[in-house]
C-alpha cells in the first residue's frame, strides 16, 4: 500500500502498490464535470479508490457524494481514504454492483451521476498479472450499457451525467445512449500527444434534454518533448 498526495485538492489517497492505481483519467472526469457550489446529490459508479468521489467533493463543498464500488477491498479502501481525508460528514461508500442500484436509491435522486467503467469489453484486451488491475479494466457483471442504465436512473431530470470511456467504444456508446434516449450534450477527445490518436473521450449526457451536442476542442496531454502541456499540468497539478 502506498500513500500518495493529489496536492492540488488537498488530498491523500492509499492505493494498492501492485494493484489498480489510478491514472490521469479520473483527474480529467473531474475536471470535465466542472464545479457546482450550490452543491447537490453526486454519486460515482466504479469508484476504484474514491478519487473521483474526493476531488468532486473537494471542488463542490456543499456536495454530498456516494461512491458506489463493487470490489469489497477497494470499497473498504475508498472508506479508508474518505476518512483519512475528512470528509466523512459528506462522502459515503456504497459496496454494491451498478446493476443492483435500482433497489438502494429511488429514481432520480442525484443532480450528478459520474462513471470512469472499464475500459474493455469481457474477453478481450491483454490480462494482468496483478490482482485488482483486470477488475478495474475489464467489465465484469457491469457492461457499459448496465453503467448507461443505472446513470439514467439515478439522475433527476435537468440533471447531469459524465462518463469517460475508451474512443473505440464510442459507437457503443453513442448507439447505447440513443436506445436509452439520453442526449449527448458534450463530447471531448483526449489526446496523449498532438499528433497521436484519440486515447479516451469524456461525455456528458442528460435525460429529457432536447439541446444539441457541442463538441469542444480536443485535450492535449502531452508536447513533443513530453511535458505535460499547459491545460494537463493544470488539471494534475503540476
Amino acid at each position: 500500500m502506498t500513500l500518495d498526495d493529489l496536492k492540488l485538492f488537498d488530498l491523500q489517497l492509499f492505493q494498492p502498490r501492485h494493484g489498480y492505481r489510478y491514472s490521469l483519467d479520473p483527474l480529467l472526469l473531474a475536471r470535465f464535470c466542472g464545479q457546482h457550489p450550490s452543491g447537490g446529490r453526486i454519486i460515482d459508479l466504479g469508484a476504484g479508490c474514491g478519487i473521483i468521489s474526493l476531488v468532486l467533493a473537494r471542488v463542490n463543498p456543499a456536495a454530498q457524494v456516494v461512491a458506489v464500488e463493487n470490489n469489497p477491498e477497494m470499497a473498504e479502501l475508498v472508506e479508508r481514504n474518505i476518512e483519512h481525508n475528512g470528509l466523512g460528514v459528506r462522502v459515503s461508500v456504497h459496496a454494491a454492483d451498478v446493476i443492483n442500484l435500482r433497489k438502494c436509491y429511488p429514481h432520480s435522486s442525484f443532480d450528478l451521476v459520474v462513471s470512469n467503467p472499464p475500459f474493455r469489453a469481457s474477453h478481450t484486451g491483454k490480462t494482468s498479472p496483478h490482482a485488482g488491475r483486470d477488475t478495474a479494466r475489464h467489465e465484469s457483471t457491469a457492461r457499459l450499457t448496465d453503467f448507461l442504465v443505472a446513470a439514467k436512473y439515478l439522475v433527476k431530470p435537468g440533471g447531469r451525467i459524465c462518463f469517460i470511456q475508451h474512443p473505440s467504444r464510442l459507437t457503443e456508446f453513442i448507439h447505447a445512449t440513443a436506445g436509452l434516449k439520453l442526449a449527448l450534450l458534450r463530447l471531448q477527445m483526449v489526446h496523449g500527444t498532438r499528433q497521436g490518436q484519440a486515447t479516451m473521450f469524456l461525455a456528458e449526457l442528460a435525460k429529457g434534454s432536447r439541446a444539441g451536442l457541442m463538441v469542444e476542442p480536443p485535450l492535449i496531454v502531452r508536447e513533443n518533448n513530453g511535458a505535460y502541456t499547459r491545460e494537463a499540468a493544470a488539471i494534475i497539478g503540476e
